[in-house]
């Protein structure tokens, strides 16, 4: 089911549970343009702008070119703390609650 829905082309979203976080910084080293870590040491997810997102649950679109690098991300992160779902229905389709 995973594969199913990046190579449907659904649109997804990614955000970073801030309370997981372990602040290693492996999201940042495999997708720089979608992941920040911020001087508080924790990662974020990055809008339009290159702005932070710190909100509680802020998620952004996950670009189709970056979606091999967001899916390392979420799979070697220590924290476990990044989500992505569809945007559809709002399912984890990659993360610690995907099915």
């Amino acid at each position: 089911m995973q594969q199913e829905a990046a190579s449907a082309g659904e649109a997804l979203e990614v955000w970073i549970d801030q309370d997981l976080c372990t602040g290693d910084g492996i999201c940042a080293q495999y997708a720089p343009e979608v992941f920040e870590l911020d001087i508080d040491g924790l990662a974020y997810v990055k809008g339009a702008g290159e702005e932070l997102l710190q909100a509680p649950g802020a998620t952004v679109p996950v670009p189709l070119p970056l979606l091999t690098d967001v899916v390392d991300s979420v799979r070697e992160c220590p924290g476990e703390c990044i989500h992505v779902r569809r945007v559809a229905d709002r399912v984890e389709v990659y993360g610690p609650d995907a099915e």
